[in-house]
């Protein structure tokens, strides 16, 4: 099979691969799409994968090929959403259902051979039943959606009538947008650098977008705010723009050490401001609401997707946009590969 592989940062290559082999309690996956996370950027171009060489990719869904001994209940032909996660089941933290905060997990794409290639062997416990006549490449996109809405749910919900906001308007935090709209925000405020990341946020919602060039001119404050970037400049203005009393989740994973202004911590403290850390999208039993909740709106067609979609390219041209990634040439919003 064709596999993308990983053997070290910035050197990424379109391989031959053997196709893997469903075990026993797994299938084969044949991939339909896969799209490139956020997280992908940095472990592909700086900081390398868990191990390597690896097959990458982790955001995808497909079709079952083949199913391995023991396995019933699914069938060849059928249409899966995968959860990456693989977690230990056996540590303090998933046996309360914080599968987000396991000890010992496995993940595709950063610790197993991922979905950058032709074929995956999935574990059936990280299958989902979908809606066979959604479109493949919305399931592909369960993983950031599941992501956004476990963000809010740590952040505490938002109450009807409230405002909601996001810092960052990649998918993530477009998904994050429609999300705090079906929970009943008001208004929601979207910042991003682009206007083109802002004219996204107006069609998933967003009543407010604003340049972060513009941020001094903006009195409005959410009372629930999603971070989705991971920058000083981009975590010090979603605190900034939290309501007294309100709160913000963290999405965005930041490379180099953060720091933030000393006025914007004592904003913390004097507005008593309440920060969340979101790590990934997993609850109980697994891989939890999210992803059920997220697999039943994208089937509805309630949570919109194709419109962040910027790129649907073939598994062969990744090498190529990763290299624009790395050198800023490419303008993209949700980058989506067909192996």
């Amino acid at each position: 099979m064709r596999a993308i592989v990983l053997h070290q940062p910035k050197d990424i290559r379109l391989e031959e691969r053997p196709t893997p082999v469903a075990g026993p309690g797994e299938v084969l996956v044949r991939v339909a799409s896969v799209g490139v996370c956020g997280s992908d950027l940095p472990r592909m171009l700086v900081k390398g994968a868990h191990r390597m060489p690896i097959v990458t990719g982790h955001e995808f869904s497909g079709h079952i090929e083949t199913v391995g001994d023991g396995v019933t209940g699914w069938a060849s032909g059928e249409l899966v959403a995968v959860a990456p996660l693989l977690p230990c089941q056996s540590c303090s933290q998933c046996l309360t259902g914080n599968f987000s905060r396991c000890e010992d997990y496995d993940y595709f794409g950063s610790r197993r051979d991922g979905a950058y290639a032709e074929y995956v062997s999935v574990p059936v416990r990280n299958l989902l039943k979908v809606d066979q006549a959604t479109d493949p490449r919305a399931i592909a996109m369960t993983d950031p959606a599941s992501i956004a809405l476990h963000a809010i749910w740590k952040a505490g919900g938002l109450t009807v009538g409230q405002t909601g906001g996001v810092v960052g308007c990649g998918p993530i935090g477009l998904f994050a947008i429609q999300w705090l709209r079906m929970m009943g925000a008001a208004r929601i405020l979207a910042v991003d650098v682009t206007p083109e990341k802002l004219d996204l946020a107006a069609e998933a919602g967003a009543t407010d977008c604003v340049l972060a060039a513009d941020l001094d001119g903006t009195a409005l404050r959410a009372d629930v705010i999603i971070e989705a970037v991971g920058l000083d400049a981009t975590i010090a203005a979603a605190i900034s723009l939290t309501a007294p009393g309100g709160h913000v989740g963290f999405i965005g994973i930041p490379v180099p050490d953060v720091s933030l202004p000393n006025a914007v911590w004592q904003r913390v403290l004097r507005q008593e401001i309440s920060l969340h850390g979101a790590w990934n999208s997993f609850g109980a039993p697994f891989p939890g609401p999210q992803w059920t909740t997220t697999v039943d709106r994208l089937g509805s067609g309630a949570l919109k997707w194709e419109f962040m979609i910027s790129h649907d390219l073939d598994l062969a041209e990744l090498p190529r946009i990763f290299r624009g990634f790395d050198d800023r040439s490419l303008r993209f919003s949700k980058v989506l590969f067909r192996p």
